[in-house]
């Protein structure tokens, strides 16, 4: 995530589609799930860091807000993929 991309609120959308194309080539989707995601445990390791500055946990919660948003978008697409099937 970018400064740009906290202004776009397409941003999202346009890295779950990244992720979506990688998945419709055949790449596994547990594995880009685990690519997307940040996992509660490591958001608490992030901010139990004592060097880290209250901006930068800030921006650290930023990031954990985003990944999450492009993680349910990407799940809907895979949803909406495995219900109604591309024609080839």
């Amino acid at each position: 995530m970018t400064a740009r991309d906290e202004n776009d609120p397409l941003a999202p959308q346009r890295e779950a589609a990244f992720f979506y194309g990688l998945f419709l080539r055949g790449h596994d989707v547990e594995t880009l799930r685990q690519d997307i995601d940040v996992s509660p445990s490591m958001l608490q390791k992030w901010m139990k860091a004592r060097d880290f500055e209250v901006s930068f946990r800030d921006s650290l919660q930023r990031i954990y807000a985003y990944r999450k948003q492009v993680l349910a978008i990407f799940d809907g697409l895979v949803s909406n993929e495995q219900i109604h099937p591309r024609l080839q």
